[in-house]
């Protein structure tokens, strides 16, 4: 069976997401939580060493993405988890299905608003730093700065589209708001865990290499060697990062492994939604 998807529907309804969240001033309060925060690590994160202002920006970076793995899951997942399901409560779901709009436009018009208000914010949010970065290194660190970026825009996206999957699947959204946050604290508090107590009870003898390609289950964990693997001066400040064989190292497996994470839940979302 062949899928007609009409572009111009699915543009209609991720520009009224997008204008919602605009109107709402979400972009506008969650850009201000990441100049807040992003500013207050760029600056003082050197504090105890007796400096002020960003020393390198390896350890700029791997102080930001600290920030990053905790708060830019937990915004996307707030954000999405009620797209679908918010819809079936207020009863307006069966509303928008009887106009002349497919459910596979629907979904994807919804993430794609939610996915825009979630960039522009990420992006603006981080801006300020950006200029500071490039004031005291240049277009060189502006780059390396501008991979990161990029790095947790896809990582937002990753758990935007876990947050849609959990509104499809859930029956209402006080379930949805409960596994939004059991999936954060899975995701980003308790895998690490896991695998860190499985290599210390075994001794460092269980998995090899193996192991290490168990963090790709987790895109926290691809976007902490997105951003670490890479810069040596930093790699020994994560744990993890030392049990890394060199094949992950290379931007394709990672780039790869993350946009699976954006692209399987929103396909696993459009086969289980039902009106």
């Amino acid at each position: 069976m062949t899928v007609s998807l009409q572009w111009r529907q699915v543009q209609a309804v991720a520009a009224k997401e997008f204008r919602d969240r605009l109107r709402n001033r979400w972009v506008l309060a969650v850009a201000l939580v990441f100049t807040v925060f992003s500013l207050l690590i760029t600056y003082f994160g050197s504090a105890a060493q007796g400096q002020i202002g960003p020393r390198s920006i390896e350890l700029t970076i791997a102080s930001l993405v600290s920030l990053v793995i905790y708060l830019i899951p937990l915004i996307a997942l707030l954000l999405g988890f009620d797209a679908i399901v918010g819809e079936r409560e207020r009863g307006s779901l069966d509303l928008l299905l009887a106009l002349p709009i497919t459910r596979l436009e629907l979904l994807l018009g919804k993430y794609l608003g939610l996915a825009g208000a979630l960039t522009l914010s990420t992006v603006a949010g981080f801006a300020l730093v950006a200029v500071l970065l490039f004031q005291r290194f240049s277009w060189g660190g502006l780059y390396h700065y501008g991979g990161f970026v990029i790095s947790s825009v896809l990582l937002g996206l990753a758990f935007l589209s876990l947050a849609v999957l959990l509104s499809v699947l859930a029956r209402d959204r006080t379930r949805a708001s409960g596994l939004a946050i059991a999936l954060w604290f899975a995701m980003v508090l308790v895998f690490d865990l896991l695998l860190l107590g499985l290599l210390v009870a075994t001794g460092g003898q269980f998995g090899g290499d193996l192991l290490a390609y168990l963090l790709l289950l987790n895109p926290a964990d691809i976007f902490r060697i997105l951003n670490v693997f890479s810069l040596d001066d930093v790699r020994r400040l994560y744990g993890l990062a030392s049990i890394l064989p060199p094949a992950l190292g290379q931007l394709s497996w990672l780039t790869t492994a993350m946009l699976a994470w954006i692209v399987v839940p929103l396909a696993l979302a459009s086969w289980r939604f039902k009106p």
